[in-house]
């Protein structure tokens, strides 16, 4: 069971929150040993508790059977250009926060670039705080009292500082997840060079502008093909900014990690980027 929260309750959260939410097993929810799932990127960065159940497991690949500990219940999971894979084989109750670009550096304490491509545990970078907001979400019953707790440790670490985000960056945000300007024009856009450019939106975002575009439209491959499952990869591909049918199987297997057949077969229209393996 899940109870997804956006816009955030807290209006002085919402610039920094893009949604929040927690979950918990189903009744007679039981172990599944081996079970895997591919997550696919979203371009954005999450901040999770778990709550119950162990730390998060990870796996190097599809060949990887061992796995590695993420390290702790509380993590950061950093922007990535790719997916990564899960374990799933034990049921666990958990809150968590998709964050907004710009919101890595109050609401987690670190520039988004620091922390990309990666698992990172929360004590690195709130130190004791992270075990204590932990041991607090622990002892909270039900899912909207532990979102409302959740909310307000989120606003405790906000403060009453305030980071804006980066006008060039701001401005770009849209194009570049709709696929509507070049990365060149939005750089001279911008009245920056090239290069300080990609570091000024590689700061707020942890990606690339090249990157995120690329990951946002494989976003829009899945919204689509979620939408109609007998909709044709061709017609996809063409409304979804790609050359042809063969740029987006290229494309879609080296982010997704897996081929579009193969993600339609086992993909769950409600969750297009959580892939049961």
């Amino acid at each position: 069971m899940q109870l997804l929260r956006s816009p955030a309750r807290l209006a002085r959260l919402r610039p920094f929150v893009q949604a929040l939410w927690a979950s918990e097993p189903g009744p007679g929810r039981l172990a599944t040993p081996g079970a895997r799932e591919h997550v696919l990127p979203t371009g954005a960065m999450h901040l999770v508790f778990r709550l119950t159940g162990p730390p998060l497991r990870l796996f190097a690949g599809e060949q990887d059977l061992q796995g590695y500990s993420a390290g702790g219940h509380a993590l950061v999971g950093g922007p990535r250009e790719r997916f990564y894979i899960r374990d799933m084989s034990q049921p666990c109750a958990s809150v968590g926060v998709l964050l907004r670009p710009g919101a890595a550096l109050p609401l987690v304490g670190a520039p988004a670039d620091a922390l990309a491509g990666r698992h990172t545990s929360l004590d690195d970078l709130w130190g004791p705080r992270a075990g204590l907001a932990l041991e607090r979400l622990q002892e909270v019953a039900g899912l909207n009292a532990r979102l409302d707790l959740f909310e307000s440790l989120l606003l405790e670490r906000l403060a009453d500082s305030f980071h804006g985000l980066h006008p060039a960056v701001a401005q770009a945000l849209d194009p570049l997840c709709m696929g509507t300007q070049r990365v060149r024009e939005l750089a001279t856009r911008s009245g920056y060079s090239h290069r300080r450019f990609i570091d000024l939106f590689r700061a707020a975002t942890g990606l690339a502008p090249k990157a995120y575009e690329r990951v946002h439209r494989l976003g829009r491959v899945l919204d689509l093909a979620a939408a109609d499952a007998q909709r044709g990869w061709a017609d996809i591909a063409d409304e979804a900014g790609f050359a042809d049918q063969s740029h987006l199987t290229r494309e879609f297997g080296d982010i997704a990690g897996l081929s579009p057949q193969a993600w339609r077969r086992a993909a769950d229209a409600a969750a297009p980027r959580h892939v049961p393996r």
